[in-house]
């Protein structure tokens, strides 16, 4: 959610700021805008803002003129709107009522009703609607010389999530960041430092990086740093080499990031699963969990707390550690266990599980879990992220960057994770050796079942250009691949922008059956498990009523090919396995109606790739 590009140093920082932003461009947003600060010959500077709503490419326009600009200091942002419209002068950056203060921010001041009453009363003007414009003024109120000291005492006084980068006219040769609960790194490079709230935006300059920790401010100059506390207690910051390599994020020969990120999947899987499975000794090989193998073991409860696609993924996790360990699970919405008052019992282990490892609700979710004296785990893609630093221990993904907003590599990476997971702990419990090593040997040939599944792409969208003109689609299936025919509804909603509805196919005919009407498309997951037989009645009772079935199924399958309208045929892969392979159609199949209905599938309306706020 929103983004944040800065720089200090020795170039002129336009062209970098630019740049920066468009890597930027996948996390979500509305509005863009740039602030450079140019010195005026007598020892301060004057800043120039440029913003507008819409696209970066529409930042560059407004701002060509600075292009030229000699100016060595400068922020610049991608707003995705909470407080206030979607206007210009919404768009960051923002500058208090004297032109003193200019700053960036993403996450949300919950106070800032407070603070602005209290502000106008002490002689302070506002021009927007956002609660950003509140929190620059405050920094000027504050101000007293001193910029470092002034952003600290202001957020001393502030309830909410940041990121921020604030320069002052009166210091040109300083600019100052700080954080809680939305993430900031910092990149350094030789006499100069850039700051963003992903790496994709650093990696082209320096591979050498610091995570600001919650509640800490960073004073960056072209001679060095400093870091200290709200209290202005000094730290010593942990740097380190950004996992991430230029030509991951580049899209290549694909048309997006998307498409290229489901085609990575198989390549994705079989890193996630490097050196992570040994077939010989029947074992799966966790580093990440050394440190605690006996309170694992010794589990009585799993809680899996995620929003979204990740949700999906500990559904199917639920299935696995259920039927492989054995051990009982509850998945949960984040969002909702964050405000609940869950009962966490002693041997309760919390799986927090989030591609960015940012996701707002599920660290808040996964605090008060671990508040409450659970074991907490996280499944996280980004290294350094802040749920990886917050658990206990944990799993990384390994699938690399996913720079599309719909998210596809990191669900299957979640699953693999969980899947692993649950073998390492069936294992420990109670499974045998042969019976982890049969499943061992499906599972390492899921990559292959992938890339078959792949070549059927062009199938996959000419059934789907069929069906495009409807509005209203259903997705069952059962078992393992409920929470598959969820994440193929969720995939179509969110790039599409057709009315989707993943359920269980039993629930169907609890009320939704009367949503059926001739034509509607219905795709069931319809793969041979225990469950099939189940599944070919469903198929009947929606075809009975004029649905049109499209239909996931086991190659070879006749039965399913007599009674489908249209059949992808997908290999014959172990149940447990199941959804790692039986995702890949409904993935495709989003991904060409959005297409085929002339939508841009990177960058969906109202989404961003990263929630850091409620």
């Amino acid at each position: 959610m929103c983004g944040i590009v800065a720089y200090i140093g020795n170039r002129p920082c336009h062209r970098l700021l630019i740049e920066g932003l468009k890597r930027l461009e996948y996390r979500g947003y509305d509005s863009a805008g740039i602030a450079l600060l140019e010195p005026d010959g007598s020892g301060k500077g004057r800043i120039d803002v440029r913003k507008t709503i819409g696209r970066v490419a529409a930042l560059t326009e407004v701002a060509k003129d600075k292009a030229s600009s000699g100016s060595t200091l400068g922020i610049a942002h991608t707003r995705w709107a909470t407080h206030g419209g979607v206007t210009d002068v919404n768009a960051h950056p923002h500058v208090d009522d004297t032109g003193t203060i200019c700053l960036i921010h993403n996450g949300i001041i919950e106070n800032y009703d407070v603070l602005k009453k209290y502000l106008i009363e002490h002689g302070r003007k506002f021009h927007t609607e956002t609660d950003s414009e509140v929190l620059a003024n405050l920094i000027a109120h504050l101000y007293e010389g001193d910029l470092e000291r002034a952003v600290q005492s202001a957020l001393r006084e502030v309830t909410g999530a940041y990121s921020i980068a604030v320069m002052c006219v009166d210091e040109p040769d300083t600019l100052v960041c700080a954080r809680k609960g939305s993430p900031l790194i910092v990149g350094i490079g030789s006499g100069e430092y850039i700051v963003a709230s992903d790496g994709s935006a650093i990696v082209a300059h320096t591979a050498q990086a610091m995570t600001l920790e919650d509640y800490t401010v960073v004073r960056l100059s072209r001679d060095g740093f400093r870091t200290s506390t709200l209290d202005n207690v000094e730290l010593t910051p942990k740097v380190m080499q950004l996992e991430l390599e230029l030509d991951e994020i580049e899209l290549g020969s694909y048309e997006h990031y998307m498409l290229k990120e489901i085609y990575e999947q198989p390549d994705a899987l079989r890193t996630c699963m490097r050196g992570r499975l040994d077939k010989n000794e029947g074992r799966v090989v966790l580093g990440g969990l050394k440190s605690f193998e006996q309170e694992l073991v010794r589990s009585r409860r799993i809680i899996i707390a995620a929003q979204g696609t990740a949700l999906h993924a500990g559904m199917i996790g639920e299935y696995l550690f259920e039927d492989l360990a054995k051990i009982p699970v509850e998945v949960e919405y984040a969002s909702e266990l964050r405000y609940r008052n869950p009962i966490i019992e002693e041997r309760t282990v919390a799986i927090a599980v989030s591609q960015s490892g940012e996701t707002a609700d599920t660290l808040a979710a996964l605090h008060e879990a671990r508040d409450r004296g659970a074991l907490t785990l996280g499944v996280v893609n980004v290294v350094g992220s802040t749920i990886s630093r917050d658990t206990h221990a944990g799993v990384y993904l390994r699938v690399g960057p996913e720079i599309g907003v719909a998210s596809t590599k990191a669900f299957t990476g979640q699953v693999a994770v969980l899947t692993m997971l649950s073998l390492w702990l069936a294992r420990r419990r109670f499974m045998s050796t042969p019976a982890v090593q049969r499943i061992i040997e499906e599972f390492e040939r899921i990559p292959d079942q992938i890339d078959a599944t792949l070549k059927l792409d062009e199938q996959i969208k000419d059934i789907t250009a069929k069906y495009i003109e409807r509005e209203n689609w259903l997705f069952l299936g059962r078992g393992y691949n409920y929470p598959t025919a969820m994440e193929g509804a969720l995939k179509l909603k969110e790039i599409s922008y057709i009315h989707a509805e993943g359920m269980p196919a039993a629930e169907m005919k609890h009320g939704p059956i009367a949503l059926i009407d001739n034509g509607m498309p219905c795709v069931f997951i319809a793969t041979q498990g225990a469950q099939y037989e189940k599944v070919v009645s469903n198929i009947e009772e929606v075809r009975s009523r004029g649905g049109h079935i499209i239909a996931v199924a086991t190659e070879g399958d006749e039965r399913i090919k007599s009674i489908a309208e249209d059949v992808i045929f997908i290999p014959d892969v172990a149940e447990p396995l199941s959804p790692l392979v039986a995702v890949v159609p409904l993935q495709l199949m989003a991904y060409h109606a959005a297409v085929l209905r002339g939508h841009d599938v990177d960058k969906p309306r109202n989404l961003a790739k990263s929630v850091t706020v409620e």
